[in-house]
C-alpha cells in the first residue's frame, strides 16, 4: 500500500451542492442581498447576504470556527459546489464588521422573503396546514465566552461570562424567524414585544392565524396585552408563586381534567389574574402531577422546585405520601370545554420545539462558540447558525424528506452525516459535471434530483 498523489478532484462535501440548489430555488443569497444592503462603497468582493449563505454553508459542513472557513476554502473540488465562493477568515470577519442593526434587520426580511417561496413549493395541502396556523416560540438561551475583550459579554446567574441570543422561532416549520444577540444578564422581557412584532413580520405571507408561545421568563402583563391588540392567541408561563399556588389548591378533586400524553397528571381552570394583565378573554390553566414521596426529586432537580415547599418538608417528614408538583399558564386561548382545555395544556408543552433549535443551533451549527470579541462579528455568525439550522428545515421541506410534517425532521447534525459530508469525486462529460458517489445509498441521490427538478423563483 502507498500514498499517491493528491487528487484536486475529490471533495468530502458534495453535498453543499445541495445547499447551492436551495439558494437557486428559494432565492436565499438574492433575498439577502437585497434586503441588507450595501455593506462596501465599492461594489467588488462578497456582499454581505453572501458573506452570511457563505458562513451558514461551512457551518452546515461542520465548521465551528472563522478559521474553518480557510479550510473550506482548501477544498478545491468542494469550492465548485458552494452556492458562494467561500472567503478567508480575515475577509469575513472584516465584512462582518460593518454589519449594523439595520443591516441585520435585512436577514429577518430576507428569511420572510424566503418564507414565502418555501410555502409555493411544498404542495397544497402542507402549505394549507402551515397557513392556517403559524405558531411563534420565544426564547432566549446562553453562550458562554472566554476572555475579557469579548463587547457586551456579562456573568448570568450562573456565573459564567456569556452572551445571549434571543431567538423568535416557528415551530411548524423548524424555521428561525427574528434573533437578537443580548447582552448576558439582560432581561429578555425588556424587548420581547419587538422580537414578536419581528417574527411576525418573517412569517410567510397569508398566514391565517399567528400563536405565540412563551415561558415564565416573559411573565409580563405587557406581552399580553401587545398579544391582544395584535390578534395572537398566546400562551405564557406562570411564575410560581403563593397566590397562584393556593388558587390552585382551592379546586376541587372532581374539576381536574386528566392531561393529554402524561401519567399521573391533571389539569384545571382557576382563579387568578395579575392585577396589569388584560381581564378579557384571560384565563389561568393550573397543571399538577402526583409525585409519590418516594419519588421525590434530588435539591438540584428543576422539577422539585414545581412542590410547594409545605408540601416538600411534610412528605420529607414521612407525613404525607405523595405530593403534588405544579405548573401554570395564561391564555387567550378557548378552554371551555374539557378537551380544549387538554388540547391547549399539550399544544403549549409543546414549545419545547424551540429548545430543540437552540440545541440544533449549538450542537449542530456552531452558536456554541462566538469566535470574535466584535460583537458585530458574533452577531452575523449567530444568524449564520441560525440560517443553517433554516437551510436544513427548508431542504426537508421542498424536497419531501420530512414525513413527519415537522415530528419527523431531520436534525443538523443528521443532515450534516448523511446528506452534506459525502464524499465524492468531481468528473466531467460532455460538458456536464458527474458527482460519482460511493457505493450504496445516498440521501444526496434522492434529494438532489427533485431539487433540480424545482423552478428558479419568480
Amino acid at each position: 500500500m502507498r500514498i499517491g498523489a493528491p487528487d484536486p478532484r475529490l471533495t468530502p462535501c458534495a453535498g453543499v451542492e445541495a445547499v447551492r440548489e436551495v439558494d437557486r430555488v428559494l432565492g436565499l443569497t438574492a433575498a439577502l442581498d437585497r434586503h441588507v444592503g450595501s455593506l462596501k462603497t465599492r461594489a467588488r468582493g462578497l456582499s454581505g447576504g453572501q458573506l452570511v449563505t457563505a458562513m451558514a454553508s461551512c457551518q452546515l459542513t461542520g465548521g465551528d470556527h472563522l478559521v474553518s472557513l480557510d479550510r473550506r476554502r482548501a477544498d478545491v473540488a468542494g469550492q465548485e459546489l458552494e452556492p458562494v465562493p467561500t472567503p478567508a477568515s480575515t475577509t469575513a470577519a472584516g465584512i462582518a464588521k460593518r454589519f449594523t442593526g439595520t443591516h441585520l434587520g435585512g436577514v429577518e426580511a430576507a428569511v420572510g422573503q424566503v418564507n414565502t417561496a418555501m410555502v409555493s413549493l411544498v404542495g397544497q395541502v402542507r402549505a394549507s396546514t402551515l397557513l392556517k396556523v403559524a405558531t411563534i416560540d420565544g426564547d432566549t438561551t446562553d453562550v458562554e465566552v472566554y476572555g475579557r475583550t469579548k463587547e457586551h459579554a456579562e456573568y448570568n446567574h450562573g456565573g459564567a461570562r456569556n452572551l445571549r441570543p434571543h431567538i423568535g422561532f416557528w415551530a411548524e416549520a423548524g424555521v428561525p424567524l427574528a434573533a437578537e444577540l443580548m447582552p448576558g444578564a439582560d432581561d429578555p422581557r425588556s424587548n420581547c414585544v419587538d422580537m414578536l412584532d419581528r417574527s411576525i413580520a418573517a412569517l410567510p405571507d397569508g398566514v391565517q392565524q399567528v400563536r405565540c408561545r412563551w415561558d415564565a421568563g416573559y411573565f409580563a402583563g405587557q406581552l399580553a396585552h401587545a398579544c391582544i391588540e395584535r390578534g395572537v392567541q398566546f400562551a405564557i408561563g406562570v411564575k410560581r408563586t403563593r397566590p397562584v399556588i393556593a388558587a390552585a389548591q382551592k379546586v376541587p378533586d372532581h374539576q381536574w381534567v386528566p392531561a393529554m400524553g402524561m401519567d399521573d397528571t391533571e389539569i384545571a381552570v382557576i382563579e387568578y389574574l395579575p392585577g396589569s394583565w388584560p381581564a378579557d378573554g384571560v384565563v389561568c390553566i393550573a397543571r399538577r402531577t402526583r409525585i409519590p414521596a418516594d419519588k421525590i426529586p434530588t435539591e438540584r432537580a428543576r422539577k422539585r422546585r414545581t412542590i410547594p415547599k409545605d408540601q416538600l418538608a411534610l412528605a420529607l417528614e414521612g407525613r404525607l405520601d405523595h405530593v403534588y408538583g405544579y405548573s401554570f399558564i395564561l391564555t387567550n386561548l378557548d378552554v371551555a370545554a374539557d378537551d380544549k382545555l387538554a388540547e391547549v395544556e399539550w399544544w403549549y408543552r409543546h414549545r419545547t420545539d424551540i429548545e430543540a433549535l437552540n440545541k440544533d443551533a449549538k450542537l449542530g451549527a456552531a452558536l456554541r462558540h462566538l469566535p470574535s470579541a466584535d460583537h458585530a462579528v458574533n452577531s452575523v455568525w449567530m444568524w449564520a447558525a441560525l440560517l443553517a439550522c433554516a437551510i436544513s428545515s427548508w431542504i426537508q421541506e421542498i424536497t419531501g424528506i420530512d414525513r413527519g410534517n415537522g415530528r419527523g425532521r431531520r436534525t443538523v447534525n443528521r443532515v450534516r452525516r448523511e446528506l452534506v459530508n459525502v464524499p465524492a469525486r468531481l468528473t466531467r462529460r460532455a460538458g456536464t459535471t458527474v458527482l460519482r458517489l460511493p457505493p450504496g445509498e445516498q440521501l444526496l441521490a434522492t434529494v438532489l434530483p427533485r431539487l433540480q427538478q424545482l423552478p428558479n423563483p419568480g
